[in-house]
């Protein structure tokens, strides 16, 4: 229980940190929408490095907020966005695929990867535009309505 009300007050703490900054409400919005887009993406490792990379590259977003938006893939929620992403695209793929249970996972070796490798970025890739676009919305909501106090 500790750990949830930890991680709900560093939440709050960045949340409160993007209500502060003076921009616009629809660039944070912008900003907090692209960084989960890329939070969701398989590219683990490399969140912050792309992050970075879209902060300078697109110029109407908050840059902090596109940094903030990429730590939706935090450990414990990983796994949960990789299933996600993973089961949406076999699904579409037709269920050519395996399903991930825990016992292809106890089996899986490394050489197995090519084998999940395209339905995972396939539904990494609808999930993340799913994801980005209600946390467009919401977070143009809440920081409208935080700003206004």
């Amino acid at each position: 229980m500790i750990f949830f009300s930890y991680n709900f007050k560093r939440l709050k703490d960045k949340f409160m940190v993007l209500v502060k900054i003076n921009s616009a409400p629809e660039h944070i919005a912008l900003g907090v929408a692209i960084g989960v887009f890329i939070g969701v993406t398989p590219l683990y490792g490399f969140h912050t490095v792309i992050a970075i990379m879209m902060a300078i590259l697109i110029p109407r977003t908050n840059k902090i907020a596109i940094l903030i938006g990429s730590n939706i893939s935090i450990p414990p929620t990983a796994p949960f966005i990789s299933w996600g992403g993973y089961e949406i695209g076999r699904r579409i793929l037709g269920h050519e695929y395996p399903a991930i249970r825990w016992t292809y996972l106890k089996h899986f070796r490394y050489s197995d990867i090519k084998e999940i490798l395209f339905p995972l970025f396939l539904g990494s890739f609808i999930l993340g535009l799913i994801l980005a676009a209600c946390v467009y919305f919401i977070t143009l909501i809440l920081i409208k309505r935080f700003k206004k106090t």
